[in-house]
């Protein structure tokens, strides 16, 4: 298999009545139907005038269309730019305008964020289709000559222009591998998909994963904790997530009357994109009855570069070591020398960023990918992530690393998550954090200072601790702290 449609063609030829995907409306479609649903949108993208090495930007949310659209451009050989609805308006333009699609599409069935976007479009027209009611604009061809490239994601950013991450079939196909063998997936598996499939993880490491082996992906159109708990309950085997989704899966629970999971068929929960501290670790392990595992990668090593198979109660809260076929080395920084960026390579680095070959060239070196995350290498040759190289906080001479922090906040039993930034000020930096709590009134500053106080050395103690109603996040889960400062002036 040599690109990311063959997996669904394997699994069409040996499983065809197998179930593939179970649709947010919950409709289940077999491996045989799927496969003729991405035959009918490749003629669909053909007829729309879409050329090998053309742009398929689809505006969407989890449902049907989107695998069956990024299977249908992998047909043809043009790049599937999946897009999160929930983008603002202005977010999208930018990035349309760097990708130059052929052709834009809208999950605007499922989606009424996707059904506002298009209403903005000038030249919309409906789609009826097999996988879906859509709405279309047609582009200008702008074809590269590049049959390598599968999908073109685009990172979130703080601010400048929007950076497009080529994948290709290979990366995607490896990383469907190493994520199998991290899980020990297998055709019997039912996949809870929450992740968006507009994020690496949730392409890589959950469609492409489930399709390698012929299991099942359930999609959620976006996460919501009570459907999580009752698709759970109902039969889900495999579960990926990033740390906040286990946070507020539990205070659902919890609000509920339940203190754990309760009886399921899940075997396998992980932890990623965000750091995962050691309170959630053993709450998560004390709710889902199953180890939490954890691991580490960005959209630009396509997802996986570590991941951990601890057995529950294991105390390791590292990312685990490099996956097969992966090699990972730290560059040192600063007064540590235990400390450094992590670099990795191997067939999970990505080609490049599109039409960008200064940016590349800083970020990948001798096939080297520069992550921006600092690390450590223990003795059991496990990486530890202990933050990002721009938001180390320097305070008065002293390295302080904002999970570390964030940890002691979230230890405390009435704290949801947290965030921790640094603020330059006097020519020093500030440590401030962000509190969510369980409930309005559960918590003060006053409290959470005091708490910190007895594990955190002074130092480390944050400077100011704001308790608030919720914390900006991406699509994902993934806490955006670049929007802290902004969402949260007239309190600073």
């Amino acid at each position: 298999m040599t690109r990311i449609h063959d997996l669904v063609d394997h699994n069409a030829a040996n499983t065809p009545d197998a179930p593939a995907i179970k649709d947010c409306d919950g409709r289940v479609y077999s491996w045989a139907r799927y496969r003729e649903l991405t035959h009918e949108a490749a003629d669909l993208l053909t007829a729309q005038g879409v050329q090998p090495g053309d742009r398929v930007l689809v505006v969407g949310e989890n449902c049907l269309a989107l695998p069956v659209l990024i299977n249908a451009a992998s047909r043809i050989g043009a790049w599937a730019v999946p897009v999160n609805a929930r983008m603002s308006a202005p977010e999208i333009a930018r990035i349309a305008a760097h990708a130059k699609p052929a052709l834009t599409l809208y999950t605007s069935n499922v989606s009424k964020e996707a059904a506002a976007h298009a209403a903005g479009a000038a030249g919309v027209a409906p789609c009826p289709t097999g996988f879906g009611a859509l709405h279309l604009v047609r582009g200008q061809n702008d074809p590269e000559d590049d049959s390598d490239t599968a999908i073109l994601l685009y990172t979130t950013g703080t601010t400048g222009d929007p950076k497009g991450v080529m994948l290709t079939h290979d990366n995607l196909l490896f990383a469907a591998q190493a994520s199998c063998w991290l899980r020990q997936l297998t055709a019997a598996d039912h996949v809870y998909g929450a992740l968006p499939l507009t994020h690496v993880f949730g392409v890589a490491s959950m469609l492409m994963a489930s399709a390698h082996v012929g299991a099942m992906v359930e999609l959620a159109t976006r996460f919501n904790p009570a459907q999580l708990l009752q698709a759970l309950r109902d039969g889900a085997t495999v579960m990926p997530a990033v740390p906040q989704m286990h946070a507020l899966l539990m205070a659902h629970a919890e609000a509920q009357g339940h203190a754990t999971l309760g009886p399921s068929k899940l075997r396998y929960v992980s932890s990623g994109a965000a750091p995962l501290d050691p309170a959630w670790k053993r709450k998560a392990e004390a709710f889902y009855g199953i180890p939490l595992q954890n691991g580490y990668g960005m959209t630009e090593s396509t997802a996986g570069v570590s991941g951990t198979r601890n057995a529950i109660g294991d105390p390791d809260t590292s990312v685990g070591p490099p996956l097969p076929g992966v090699e990972v080395r730290l560059d040192p920084q600063g007064e540590d020398p235990t400390v450094g960026e992590v670099l990795t390579r191997g067939p999970h680095v990505m080609k490049g960023y599109f039409r960008n070959p200064e940016a590349t060239a800083q970020t990948v070196r001798d096939g080297w990918l520069r992550t921006g995350d600092l690390g450590k290498i223990d003795a059991q040759g496990r990486l530890h992530i202990v933050g990002r190289a721009k938001e180390l906080i320097i305070r008065g001479g002293f390295n302080v690393y904002p999970p570390e922090v964030e940890a002691a906040l979230n230890d405390h039993p009435d704290v949801v998550q947290s965030a921790v930034i640094g603020r330059r000020q006097d020519g020093d930096e500030q440590v401030l954090a962000f509190v969510q709590p369980r409930a309005p009134g559960a918590v003060t500053p006053e409290t959470l200072a005091d708490f910190v106080a007895e594990r955190l050395t002074g130092y480390k103690r944050p400077n100011r601790i704001f308790v608030i109603d919720a914390l900006p996040a991406a699509a994902t889960g993934k806490i955006l702290k670049h929007k802290l400062l902004e969402a949260f002036a007239d309190r600073l």
